[in-house]
């Protein structure tokens, strides 16, 4: 029999799949080394990271021993005003940072007034609230975490004081008071290097310096990604439980949108991060759950589970979720009832569950929207 001419053999599909192979063992490589290996160091963390684990600690023991056991766990909250404008100046966090803790409140706010409204108006909420949220934050270049707490905040506090089987575990009213107090302790812990004569002669700019107002490309494509994961996430959320819906969206911000757009490579690297941490997390979590801690020293524990997260998050993300997992999964569980006994691994395997669709929608956002270069 007569060979085929060369031109008719196929031979554009060997070296195709063999560049492809190559391709996704390179990728595949990239990966490895990110979950093994740190990056590199990006200034002093331990100011920021000792500031933001006193935030969340001292509220929290403070309520435990005056007799507040049942509202200390919710001060946690107020902690995350701590952790936005890491980058600033002292004196310009210190006029910084009770923006935050207004922003937050106000997010805790309209969580409990949604839910008052029911899970439809929740889902709702987190739905307009990601998409405004991550829409003002690329105007103003806020940057890292980005909108990612001022959800986590709304879905929390929706959580905390809605109704489980009829009950509500904590009235609106005192849970607010406890998240300001809380944000109003922050930002003294923020304000503190102040009492240094060296801090308060530094030059100061404005906030409009700091935060330069500009709806550019990478605004446009954190939004258009959020917007996606918003509306994605809400529709997972109906499927397996409309409650938990902002931490679908939540995951799925941190992989495409952390706190500025990052490029499909980092989103899919960070996606793949999000989930091992977050397994890892939720056995840490299941660990504190089940010891016989007193809430006053499982105050010291989350403080130092803060203080840990700020260290490493921006040189290890998926070591940073497993401090991360385990600090949220202990405040949700002080809202729910789920800290201790059957309830904590069924919360548990839910959160991992919902990092994962939201880790899936996070990347598939990037993908979908490639991050441009400014004009």
């Amino acid at each position: 029999m007569t060979p085929a001419p060369d031109s008719l053999r196929e031979s554009a599909p060997g070296p195709a799949r063999a560049l492809l192979s190559e391709r996704v063992r390179a990728e595949a490589a990239h990966v490895a080394r990110s979950l093994t290996t740190f990056g590199p160091a990006r200034g002093r963390r331990w100011p920021l990271a000792v500031q933001a684990g006193l935030a969340m600690a001292v509220p929290i023991v403070a309520l435990a021993l005056t007799g507040h056991d049942r509202l200390a766990l919710l001060a946690a909250s107020g902690a995350f005003t701590v952790i936005y404008g890491g980058w600033l100046r002292p004196r310009e966090r210190a006029r910084f940072a009770p923006l935050i803790a207004l922003a937050l409140v106000s997010c805790a706010a309209a969580g409990t007034l949604a839910a008052a409204g029911g899970t439809p108006v929740v889902l709702a909420g987190v739905l307009v609230l990601t998409i405004v949220s991550a829409a003002v934050a690329g105007w103003v270049s806020l940057g890292p975490p980005g909108p990612i707490f001022f959800v986590l905040v709304f879905g929390l506090s929706a959580q905390v004081t809605g109704l489980h089987g009829g009950v509500r575990a904590v009235q609106p009213g005192e849970y607010l008071l406890v998240v300001a107090g809380a944000s109003a302790f922050a930002c003294l812990i923020v304000a503190a290097p102040l009492l240094l004569p060296r801090y308060r002669r530094e030059p100061r700019r404005s906030l409009r310096e700091a935060f330069p107002r500009r709806w550019g490309a990478a605004a446009r494509t954190l939004t258009i990604r959020a917007t996606i994961i918003a509306v994605v996430g809400a529709a997972a959320a109906t499927v397996v439980d409309p409650t938990r819906s902002y931490w679908i969206v939540c995951a799925g911000l941190a992989v495409a949108v952390a706190g500025t757009p990052v490029g499909r490579r980092d989103a899919a690297t960070r996606g793949i991060h999000r989930i091992v941490g977050t397994a890892l997390g939720a056995a840490v979590y299941l660990l504190l759950a089940g010891a016989p801690l007193p809430i006053w020293m499982l105050g010291i524990v989350l403080g130092t589970l803060q203080f840990l997260i700020e260290m490493v998050v921006v040189r290890h993300y998926a070591l940073a979720l497993v401090f991360i997992t385990p600090l949220v999964l202990l405040l949700i569980g002080a809202a729910t009832g789920a800290t201790v006994g059957s309830g904590a691994m069924p919360l548990a395997t839910e959160r991992v569950i919902d990092t994962l669709i939201g880790a899936v929608t996070g990347t598939l956002a990037a993908l979908a929207v490639p991050l441009r270069a400014e004009r």
